[in-house]
């Protein structure tokens, strides 16, 4: 009999068909319904054990979805993601159901927070507050960032050919700093490290000059302690940490420090003290999303340092491992000709994966992406399949059958970024009324945005949606052992197949054809919950084919609880989103499950027959 406890088991779901959300068509989605379709293992707090996300079931825990958004980086909504929590519902209802995410990354200004020395606005944090639950409410978790770059927007004037965000106008008032100019510089991460005015400012701040460094863990302190006494106890549950202190980076070094004597001196102690304000919050029990130095894993090598946190120790489970990772050669469009390729990103991040398991932690690639306009943005669809397919496995599609057990845990991560006003804004670049931004991202040139509005004001993507919306495993009871997602997503009018069913398997790649499939190897736990894994909108469920040890099944039938190892239930939030939950009978036993939308009412034969030659392929590697 299968381990599984059951609780409230009334599930209420449409089961075929293509997503819709009140009634539009699956490119779009609109203002979310109610319902919460949550079962017993939901909602459970997230927690860090044995260097992975685990859930109060213990299940291995994938966190995916996006960065909300580079809007607080603007002033036209006062620092917040959104003009208004209803502007905050239609956008977590989209992200959920058309963009597959179960997380964001939600970013905070520590100028709208702090506009006044030593005064916390708390009209701010309530606006920030009600704007993120609408993200909570859409059963999507939450990990806050008090976001900078290039420090503060304060350092540029109104004729500055860039910008920055973070610090208040009073921290930047406090320093004696030169007029900013950044020279020559064609792109805007530039002024990091040839911007006097920011370097300056950067060094103050590391360096506590005028108190910089306290007053901003004081201001900190306080909304995590606003946050805890704001929301409810389950909502509360659903935040899964905080991220200090976006892209780290020194501004200068000191005679005889380097980028990793920094980190050990500088940045960790930063990091221990944002600890304390964390636990004296009511955060005690939820890690630090702690970067190493924006630099430590750049992919020029002119400009990588030596970094990652080395002196650190073991980080454990009060601290996750949280990078980013954007492809600068082909940015740059010069150092990378062509476009990206199967495996492109494997080593950068295996290299991610390697420091965290080093570490003792978690990780979580917290950015990632390219543009999606100008010059280089042919790139766009290799670039993040191939970014995707990094965070999937280790290897890449033309070693991964041969070699899974090779294929490493599946890291979290949350794509730059979700901005539901792109190409729509009206932000007065520092302030100048003569430079009103409206394309695009609005700042500094960016155009990086998944999602947009249409001409109707509805969510639409801007990218293939067989590119972000997923399938992947979100939880998985026990220990995931491989995993490949082939989302055979577009490149114009290509299709990118980077990993097909090798001729070994005949019957498999029958079954697959020319659709898409995933296959999930995993050892079961001790726990009770099911392995989850979310099912794209465009998988419709009656025509989804999933072969696994536990059993086969064309167009799973609804979760029951009892007797049925493999089926489908909504995913908690009322969006429309699904998931497969695949029950297993025991543990410490490997388990695989194929999943895939390429079969047409296969024969029970061709599924017998892929069933048999997955079992082989299983016994031979594991």
């Amino acid at each position: 009999m299968p381990r599984l406890r059951v609780r409230v088991l009334v599930v209420l779901v449409v089961l075929s068909g293509f997503l819709t959300v009140a009634g539009l068509p699956p490119a779009t989605a609109a203002t979310p319904a109610l319902p919460s379709d949550s079962l017993w293992f939901d909602g459970a707090p997230l927690t860090v054990q044995g260097g992975r996300f685990t859930d109060g079931q213990g299940r291995e825990i994938v966190l995916r979805g996006y960065n909300v958004s580079g809007e607080t980086k603007l002033e036209e909504n006062s620092g917040l993601p959104f003009a208004s929590v209803a502007d905050a519902q239609k956008s977590a209802t989209a992200l959920r159901a058309l963009g597959g995410a179960n997380t964001v990354r939600f970013l905070l200004s520590w100028a709208h927070a702090e506009p006044v020395r030593g005064q916390v606005d708390t009209g701010y944090l309530a606006a920030v507050t009600e704007q993120l639950r609408a993200f909570l409410d859409a059963g999507i978790r939450v990990f806050p960032d008090f976001h900078q770059d290039l420090y503060s927007r304060h350092l540029f004037n109104g004729g500055s050919w860039y910008t920055g965000d973070g610090a208040p106008k009073w921290a930047v008032d406090a320093g004696s700093y030169p007029a900013e100019s950044c020279g020559v510089c064609l792109f805007w991460g530039q002024n990091i490290t040839q911007n006097a005015a920011v370097q300056k400012a950067q060094y103050d701040f590391w360096h506590n000059a005028y108190g910089l460094q306290d007053a901003f863990l004081a201001t900190a302190g306080s909304a995590m302690a606003y946050l805890r006494q704001h929301l409810s106890g389950p909502e509360f549950a659903d935040i899964a940490g905080f991220d200090p202190y976006n892209e780290p980076y020194a501004g200068g070094y000191d005679s005889g420090q380097t980028s990793r004597t920094w980190e050990k001196d500088l940045l960790w102690p930063f990091y221990e003290k944002f600890r304390a304000r964390m636990d004296a919050a009511g955060w005690q029990d939820k890690p630090a999303f702690v970067e190493p130095n924006l630099f430590w894993n750049a992919n020029i090598s002119t400009q990588k340092q030596e970094g990652g946190l080395l002196d650190a120790d073991s980080l454990g489970p009060r601290y996750v491992f949280n990078t980013h990772f954007y492809d600068q050669k082909a940015i740059s469009g010069v150092l990378m000709w062509g476009k990206a390729a199967d495996g492109q990103y494997a080593s950068d991040f295996a290299t991610v994966r390697d420091r965290a398991a080093s570490a003792g932690t978690a990780a979580v690639v917290s950015e990632f992406g390219h543009p999606l306009s100008g010059t280089v943005s042919d790139k766009a669809p290799t670039v993040l399949k191939a970014m995707y397919q990094a965070l999937d496995s280790r290897l890449p599609g033309s070693g991964w059958w041969s070699n899974p057990s090779a294929s490493g845990p599946v890291l979290s991560g949350t794509q730059w970024q979700w901005d539901l006003y792109s190409g729509r804004h009206h932000e007065l670049m520092n302030g100048n009324p003569a430079k009103v931004l409206t394309s695009g991202d609005a700042w500094n040139g960016e155009d990086l945005s998944a999602a947009e509005l249409d001409g109707s004001g509805n969510v639409t993507l801007r990218q293939d949606a067989r590119l972000l919306d997923r399938l992947y495993p979100s939880a998985t009871a026990g220990t995931t052992l491989a995993f490949t997602y082939e989302d055979r997503s577009r490149d114009g009018s290509t299709t990118l197949t980077w990993n097909p069913v090798p001729n070994a398997l005949p019957n498999v790649a029958r079954l697959v054809g020319s659709g898409r499939y995933g296959l999930l190897v995993w050892r079961s736990g001790d726990g009770t919950a099911p392995t989850e894994l979310h099912l794209p909108a465009s998988f419709l469920t009656a025509s989804t084919t999933v072969v696994s040890d536990l059993g086969t099944a064309y167009g799973p039938p609804a979760y029951t609880g009892a007797g049925t190892p493999v089926a489908v239930a909504p995913e908690p939030g009322g969006t429309g989103s699904r998931r497969l939950l695949l029950t297993d009978p025991d543990s410490g036993v490997p388990h695989f499950a194929l999943v895939t939308d390429g079969a047409t009412a296969p024969p029970a034969e061709l599924l017998t027959a892929a069933r048999s030659e997955l079992a082989a392929w299983l016994a031979a590697h594991f």
